[in-house]
């Protein structure tokens, strides 16, 4: 064989080598994948997640198939998409709950346990009344509480210790009262912490209000703040918790897609890619607005940071109203 020859067939070797390359980088997804839920059908994670799926599912060209793996206060599945094959083909939405969860001793996994691809929603914590109460803002629960001997009141909205039990422990003690004074009754979540305010079971539910939309578009429960740096769209005339009260004290339920440690970088960059078309798309952000949850965006290392704030944050509060381990 001529040296020309080789030459020739060498460079020919080689380009199909890239092409084989590119195209084996350009494959994912082949098949299904699968996005775990940590919560049960019908809530906010589980709609914002088929939502999310299904417009991957359009974007991508392969099904996204939604999987609700629940138990242990969110452990079941965080532990199901860590420990997945980090392969693409099983991702999750996790929640805010990774932030807590081993602060109280429930797992040892955190946010460093996986392959941040983006987080996608935010959701502040909003503090609701009966319609029929006494109190007409914030101000007047504080009043009512400080008058009155601890226990007297109660709050629901999620299971002991969870995100919403931190919002208004939080609360009480950045405003310099005792967390304590206003024990707390735990709930299989918003909705049935909230259906014990309406029956008069408690008195207070510090959910966010796209939970309490229902009811209080129904009259039957009144928001009186929220917790975040500035009022919701979905209620404006919400007054913010600083606004009300002069207290810096803000916390709200996140939710981002995340993917076992080790994907490969190529997979990861194009999850990440057609999760921000997803994102910017009308229907994602119609979707979301009907529903009054927030949309927020921060990719790769960016949502990292996000998650490690939250982390710092979170366990540094549940230290100093004794919830955690």
């Amino acid at each position: 064989m001529t040296a020309p020859l080789k030459h020739v067939l060498h460079c020919a070797f080689a380009a199909l080598s890239l092409l084989g390359a590119a195209g084996a980088q350009a494959a994912w997804p082949e098949r299904p994948v699968t996005l775990i839920v940590p919560w049960g059908a019908g809530g906010g994670t589980d709609a914002t997640a088929r939502i999310i799926g299904s417009l991957l599912e359009r974007e991508l060209k392969q099904p996204f198939n939604v999987v609700n793996r629940t138990g242990g206060n969110g452990v079941v599945g965080h532990s199901a998409i860590a420990t997945a094959a980090p392969d693409g083909y099983t991702i999750g939405l996790a929640t805010v709950e990774i932030a807590m969860m081993h602060w109280q001793g429930l797992t040892e996994l955190k946010y460093s346990s996986y392959t941040p691809i983006a987080l996608v929603n935010l959701d502040p914590a909003g503090f609701q009344v009966r319609a029929d109460s006494s109190y007409k803002n914030i101000n007047d629960v504080l009043a009512a509480i400080k008058a009155n001997p601890p226990g007297k009141f109660k709050a629901s909205g999620t299971g002991q210790g969870g995100i919403w039990h931190l919002a208004i422990a939080g609360m009480l003690k950045d405003l310099k009262l005792d967390p304590a004074s206003v024990p707390w009754v735990p709930s299989n979540g918003a909705a049935p912490g909230l259906q014990d305010l309406v029956a008069g079971g408690v008195e207070f539910a510090p959910t966010s209000l796209p939970e309490a939309r229902s009811l209080i578009d129904a009259g039957k429960v009144r928001p009186l703040v929220v917790m975040a740096s500035q009022p919701a769209a979905l209620y404006p005339n919400v007054p913010t918790l600083k606004a009300a009260t002069g207290s810096d004290w803000q916390l709200g339920a996140w939710r981002g897609i995340v993917a076992p440690k080790g994907i490969p970088k190529d997979v990861e960059a194009a999850l990440g890619t057609a999760l921000k078309k997803v994102y910017d798309g009308k229907d994602y952000k119609d979707f979301m607005a009907q529903r009054g949850f927030g949309v927020i965006w921060a990719q790769g290392a960016e949502f990292e940071k996000f998650m490690a704030k939250s982390d710092a944050d979170l366990g540094a509060t549940m230290k100093s109203v004794g919830l955690a381990k």
